[in-house]
Parts: C-alpha cells; structure tokens; sequence
C-alpha cells in the first residue's frame, strides 16, 4: 500500500519537481487529503450530528463548533500520524514510539491553536464557523508543517 501510494504521489509530482522538493508535495498532497477529510468530518458533524446545538455534559457544555473540531479530530489524528510516519518523513530515524508521542504534544499545541482560532473567528469576528474552521486550518498547518519536519520526525545525525 505504502509504495502505491509512493508511486501515485510520484505521478503527480512530476509537474511540480522543480519548484518544491518530493518531501514538502508529499506533505501538501497527504496533509492536504487529511485536512480536507478533517474539515468535511467537521462540515458534517457539525451541521448533521450535532445539528448546530450545543453539547451538555454532565459537568461542561461545550460549542457545537468546537464539539465538531474534537469529533473530527477523532478521524485526522490517526490518520495523519499514520501518512506522515509512513508517506511524508519516512526518512525519519526516531522510534516510533517517539515520534507518536512528540506527534500527540504536536497536535494538542495544534488544537489549542484551533480553539483559539475557532473561538476569535467564529464569537468575537462572527464568521459562519466552515469559514472561520478553513482560516484556522491555514494557520495550524503551517505551523505544523515546520515543527513535524523539525521536531516530530526529525531525521537524527548519527555520529
């Protein structure tokens, strides 16, 4: 699967080969798929399974924007460890273990940026809340993208 995949990135690269190194298209084409699969979870969790009301926990009511950005998170996380362990920094020489867990510090700086975002863009800029979750993605992804390949999947110098 891992090297269909390699090959099909490959295919569509070929365009793109002297503006962006293979490594940064990966990201793009996979974190892309990710992010699109993750706001159309929150499209529909929030429009559908939530129907745009709020969610009563026994000790917490939470938003349903911010409901939808924790139930689609349920579906990016794995799935976004997964293609960039395997696809993105597969040159990666850290343990796995080390990775998933600097991934985990990663993506929950990366959704307390999206509940920050989220919270400023929809109650305090009142934007309609697939908007101002589109915005917010821009922002995290960007700066996941510099510390995944900095930090998270670092390739470590043996010496």
């Amino acid at each position: 699967m891992k090297q269909l995949i390699f090959n099909i990135l490959a295919f569509f690269y070929k365009p793109f080969a002297k503006i962006m190194p293979f490594q940064t298209f990966r990201y793009i084409a996979c974190g892309g798929g990710n992010t699109l699969l993750d706001i159309f979870l929150f499209f529909i969790s929030y429009n559908f399974i939530l129907n745009k009301q709020m969610v009563h926990l026994p000790f917490l009511t939470i938003s349903p924007h911010i409901a939808a950005v924790l139930m689609a998170f349920l579906v990016s996380f794995p799935t976004g460890f997964l293609l960039n362990k395997y696809i993105v920094f597969s040159d990666s020489n850290l343990r796995g273990r080390v990775q998933l867990v600097r991934y985990f510090m990663l993506v929950g700086v990366c959704l307390l940026l999206n509940y920050i975002c989220m919270k400023l863009f929809v109650e305090y800029c009142h934007f309609y809340p697939t908007v101002a979750k589109v915005l917010t993605t821009v922002i995290v992804v960007s700066f996941s993208y510099i510390t995944q390949k900095k930090f998270t999947f670092k390739v470590k110098v043996e010496r």
